[in-house]
């Protein structure tokens, strides 16, 4: 049984998916402040999460400038940014908390490769997520932005999404470590996220690879080499998204900077194991899907072999009995068949039997 690899993996616009730039983008200054991206929320929603080891405020704010008293507070403030396209909200906030325009402008620019940047007052990490639509199968890139300070996490997506509900609800639920950890802590808990839909992902495409593998040696059809293809093109993708986003880990382990503590040094060393495993089963799987493509022209190789060698005994074995038939002909003076008023039609049943008999064979042995 084949798979149906059309709605597996989609991209989820129209852009190149490997290489992504406008071309009224070329040329423009590094801290333009122009949204680069597509726009996938009407209005930009700002959802507010305060909290330490003793008090938790959660609310959706509609002004920046009702949050400005948090920063004055030694609790955690993660204030999270559900849409990149409104720019007066950006450059509000980048005038509230002091950020400079080349950390706005990183933000607003979606295409980017996984990064991180030091700025002195904050950090800023960027990185892809990539999340599979439970109803249409589909996978979807969303750019990650975090800014990290002190005391202010600020996370950017692109678009409403649940993914990191789980954070939320440990927080909730009074999570000591979460609740008692600074900004750094809970920048690892965002990320640790991401990287888990990597190794998901990287498993789900994973498991059908291997499936595909038996059905390549039980019935190696042409349609299978479409399917290969398929899956080889997927996992460069992912694979195009997550090997960045390793070296960007790789990275924010070895930073050292007053917002990071040694204390959360072994957190992002476990994240960094993490997205490593997420590389390696990717790059296995390549290699497996190489494999199967070896086995798929073997196994063809192999099936023609068998085909020529049948083709060469029936060859062998009438050739000289079509000799000598092509000299002697049937020219004899007792030919029983030739007073029988049916030897012409009992004639074209034989061919017609022997003909289909062979083509039945042939059918049989999954040779065409």
């Amino acid at each position: 049984m084949g798979f149906n690899t059309k709605n597996i993996f989609k991209p989820s616009n129209t852009m190149a998916r490997f290489v992504k730039i406008r071309k009224e983008d070329i040329g423009k200054a590094p801290d333009d402040m122009r949204f680069r991206g597509e726009q996938k929320m009407d209005e930009t929603l700002i959802r507010l999460v305060d909290y330490d080891n003793d008090k938790l405020v959660e609310k959706v704010v509609d002004k920046i400038e009702t949050i400005l008293e948090n920063k004055k507070t030694p609790t955690v403030t993660w204030l999270n940014i559900d849409g990149l396209h409104d720019t007066d909200i950006l450059q509000e906030i980048g005038v509230s908390f002091d950020f400079d325009k080349l950390v706005l402008a990183g933000i607003m620019d979606t295409h980017s490769r996984p990064k991180i940047n030091d700025f002195g007052n904050c950090i800023l990490i960027s990185i892809k997520m990539l999340q599979q639509d439970e109803g249409s199968g589909l996978i979807t890139v969303e750019n990650l932005s975090i800014v990290l300070t002190d005391t202010l996490l600020l996370s950017f997506q692109e678009k409403r999404g649940d993914v990191f509900e789980p954070v939320r609800e440990r927080i909730r639920n009074q999570k000591k470590r979460i609740r008692t950890g600074a900004t750094d802590y809970l920048a690892f808990a965002l990320l640790d996220i991401v990287v888990d839909n990597y190794i998901y992902l990287v498993g789900v495409l994973g498991e059908k690879i291997e499936m595909l593998e038996e059905t390549l040696l039980q019935e190696p059809r042409k349609s299978i080499i479409d399917e290969i293809y398929t899956f080889k093109r997927e996992m460069n993708f992912l694979r195009k998204n997550i090997t960045p986003a390793k070296e960007m880990i790789l990275a924010l382990s070895k930073l050292e900077s007053e917002f990071i503590k040694e204390s959360s040094d072994i957190h992002f060393k476990e994240l960094l194991n993490n997205i490593n495993q997420a590389v390696d089963s990717s790059e296995t799987y390549r290699e497996i899907l190489s494999d199967q493509l070896n086995i798929y022209h073997t196994t063809i190789s192999s099936k023609l072999n068998d085909v020529m060698k049948f083709l060469t005994i029936f060859s062998v074995i009438f050739i000289p009995l079509t000799f000598i038939a092509g000299i002697y002909g049937t020219n004899f003076e007792v030919l029983p068949e030739l007073k029988y008023e049916y030897s012409y039609f009992i004639m074209w049943g034989v061919m017609i039997v022997l003909a289909l008999s062979m083509l039945w064979y042939f059918k049989k042995r999954n040779w065409w």
